[in-house]
């Protein structure tokens, strides 16, 4: 398997309902709760393209496109995006889905960087 292969396939995907307990006064989706629905798939990722542990360093440029609404779908997708020797970045983004129609919408956007680490916390190479 080529490295773009391996990449393709190890995308990751989950998918939530928005409830109403998750939203905030406007009835749309937390900021902080999309955030940690985006660095999760972020971590499941990098862990399933690296095969070691993890632990997230930054997180660089959200953006915040369009509210999520109470009452919908949303499916979150991690794909690396860039390896370097003991990091890799992570793609993140939250689409919108509406429960009785068809189609995607694009809403949230960032980029997650990962260190892969050995059994006593140092960095170690992540490919």
């Amino acid at each position: 398997m080529t490295l773009g292969e391996k990449i393709q396939h190890l995308e990751t995907r989950i998918f939530e309902t928005v409830f109403p307990n998750a939203t905030n006064h406007n009835n749309s989706l937390f900021g902080g709760t999309a955030m940690q629905l985006m660095d999760e798939v972020a971590f499941i990722t990098a862990t399933r393209f690296s095969r070691h542990r993890v632990v997230n360093v930054s997180s660089d440029r959200i953006d915040y496109k369009k509210p999520i609404p109470a009452g919908t779908i949303v499916e979150v997708i991690g794909k690396v995006s860039k390896i370097g020797t003991p990091s890799l970045d992570v793609k993140a983004d939250i689409f919108i889905e509406e429960m009785f129609v068809e189609g995607l919408e694009r809403a949230v956007s960032g980029i997650f960087t990962l260190v892969a680490i050995d059994e006593h916390k140092k960095p170690i190479k992540v490919f």
